[in-house]
C-alpha cells in the first residue's frame, strides 16, 4: 500500500498572508522585467539573430513546466515545492534527491547576485574594494527577509514598478530611434526569422540560454504555506508569471535587435543591452540601465534568498537536515536560522567563487528540479482513475523540453553538480533521510 503524506503539526506552520498579486510580483522580481537584458547579448550571437524566437520557444517550454508546478501545488500546498512534490507523488529518495538539487540552485541565486552587484557597484566607485561590496549586499539580503514575508512583499511592489518604469523610458527611446532609422518591412520581421542566418541548431543553443530568463518562477511554490487559498493561485501566479514575464522579454529584445541588428559585433557581449540603450539614449539612458540592472539584481537576491530559506524550512522540518535548526521560526514566523545560514554563506561564496562557474552550477539543480516536478505531475495524473492523455501532455513535453536542456549543460557544471549529488547521497544516508517521504498537507 501506497505510504501516505505526512500532515504538519500546527505548532510549526507559517502564516497565510499573500495574496495572488502578491504572488505574482513575488515571482517576476525574482526572474526580473528585465531578465532578458543582462543575456541578450550571448543570446543574440547563439542565435544568430534569432533572439526573439529564443526567448518565446523558452518560454513555451517553461509553462509546460508551470503547468505541472500548478498542479502539484494543488495536491500538495507545502513549502518544501519540488522536494515535497517528488518526495510525495514518485519516491522519498528521488525528493530527497531533487530537494539537494534545486537547494545547490536556490543558494546559488543569491551568490550570483551578489558577485554581479558587487562588480557592478564598482562601476559606479571603483576605488572601493570588492569585499566591502559583497558584504553590503549579503548583508541587506539578509536583513529584508529577517523583516517577514510581508516586508518583503511590500518591498516588491517597489521594485517591480521601478524597473518597469525605466523598462517604459527604453521602449520610449527605442521607438523614436527606430521611427527615424526609416526600416523596411523585412528588417521587423529579422529578429524573429532571417533566412540568411536561420539554424535549427543555434537556435536551440539561444532557446537554452535563453531559458535563463524565466528561471525562478518555481520559487512562486515554496511559499504555498504564506498564501490564502494556495491550491487556486498558485498555479495561477506561477502560469501567470511565466506568460508576463516572456511577452515583456520578447518585446525588449525585439526592441534591442531593431536598434543593434548586427549580433556578431557588441562591444561587450556581457553587457550588450547597456550598449544598445546607450545608442537610443545616449548617456542618461545607459546610465540609467547599467543602475536599473545592478537594483534589479538587489531584488532578484534579496527574493532568492527568501526562496531558499523557506526550501531549507521545509527539508528542515522532515528532518531530512537537522531539524532544530533549519526546522525553527522565530515569533514572527520566519525561518530565521535558515535566512541568517543563507546570508553567510554568501558572504562567503561570493568572496570564493567567479560568476561564471555559479552560472553553470545553477541550471543544473533548476533543471533536475523541473523534470522532477514534470514526472511527478505525469504520475499524478495517472494516480487517478480517470486519466487522460490531454492532462498529461504538458508533463511529457515539460519533461521532455527540461531535459533536453539539461543535456546541453557544460560538463564543468554537470561534474560539479554530479560531485553535489554524490554528496547528498552519502550525507542522506548517514541519516535516513533518503526513504523519509515529505510533509505534505497543510491546510
Amino acid at each position: 500500500m501506497k505510504q501516505q503524506p505526512r500532515a504538519v503539526s500546527d505548532q510549526r506552520k507559517l502564516r497565510r498572508v499573500l495574496t495572488l498579486s502578491d504572488l505574482i510580483l513575488y515571482g517576476i522580481i525574482v526572474i526580473q522585467p528585465t531578465a532578458p537584458m543582462p543575456i541578450f547579448g550571448v543570446v543574440s550571437q547563439q542565435a544568430r539573430g534569432h533572439v526573439v524566437s529564443a526567448v518565446l520557444i523558452a518560454m513555451i517550454a517553461m509553462l509546460f513546466t508551470a503547468i505541472s508546478y500548478g498542479r502539484m501545488a494543488r495536491v500538495y500546498p507545502s513549502a518544501g515545492s519540488a522536494y515535497t512534490y517528488v518526495g510525495n507523488a514518485l519516491h522519498p529518495t528521488l525528493g530527497y534527491l531533487t530537494g539537494w538539487s534545486i537547494t545547490m540552485d536556490y543558494l546559488l541565486n543569491p551568490i550570483i547576485c551578489t558577485i554581479w552587484c558587487s562588480k557592478a557597484a564598482q562601476n559606479f566607485a571603483p576605488w572601493s574594494p570588492y569585499p566591502a561590496f559583497v558584504c553590503m549586499f549579503a548583508v541587506l539580503f539578509t536583513i529584508l527577509n529577517l523583516r517577514g514575508v510581508k516586508t518583503s512583499a511590500q518591498f516588491n511592489r517597489w521594485m517591480v514598478a521601478g524597473m518597469s518604469m525605466v523598462v517604459v523610458i527604453f521602449f520610449w527611446y527605442a521607438v523614436e530611434f527606430l521611427s527615424a532609422q526609416h526600416l523596411a518591412a523585412a528588417d521587423f520581421v529579422r529578429p524573429v526569422y532571417d533566412s540568411s542566418t536561420f539554424s535549427w541548431s543555434a537556435l536551440s543553443r539561444g532557446t537554452a540560454i535563453a531559458a535563463l530568463t524565466y528561471i525562478g518562477f518555481d520559487s512562486v511554490s515554496t511559499l504555498s504555506e504564506e498564501v490564502a487559498n494556495p491550491r487556486r493561485n498558485i498555479m495561477l501566479a506561477t502560469v501567470l508569471t511565466c506568460v508576463i514575464t516572456g511577452f515583456l522579454a520578447a518585446a525588449e529584445v525585439y526592441a534591442g535587435q531593431l536598434v543593434w541588428p548586427d549580433f556578431r559585433h557588441y562591444p561587450d557581449v556581457d553587457t550588450a543591452f547597456v550598449h544598445v540603450a546607450g545608442r537610443v539614449g545616449g548617456p542618461f539612458l545607459f546610465g540609467l540601465v547599467n543602475l536599473t540592472l545592478l537594483v534589479a539584481t538587489v531584488g532578484s537576491g534579496a527574493a532568492a534568498q527568501l526562496g531558499a530559506a523557506r526550501l531549507l524550512f521545509g527539508m528542515g522540518r522532515d528532518d531530512v537536515i537537522p531539524k532544530k535548526f533549519f526546522g525553527a521560526l522565530s515569533t514572527r514566523g520566519v525561518p530565521h536560522y535558515n535566512v541568517l545560514f543563507s546570508g553567510a554563506l554568501t558572504l562567503a561564496a561570493s568572496l570564493a567563487l567567479s560568476y561564471e562557474l555559479s552560472v553553470e552550477l545553477l541550471n543544473f539543480g533548476a533543471f533536475i528540479a523541473f523534470m522532477g516536478v514534470n514526472a511527478s505531475a505525469l504520475a499524478q495524473g495517472g494516480a487517478k482513475s480517470r486519466w487522460h492523455w490531454k492532462n498529461s501532455l504538458p508533463s511529457i513535453l515539460g519533461f521532455s523540453v527540461c531535459f533536453y536542456i539539461w543535456l546541453n549543460l557544460s560538463g564543468t557544471a554537470k561534474i560539479a553538480g554530479g560531485s553535489w549529488l554524490a554528496a547528498g547521497l552519502a550525507y542522506g544516508a548517514t541519516r535516513g533521510s533518503l526513504k523519509r517521504r515529505p510533509a505534505a498537507i497543510v491546510d
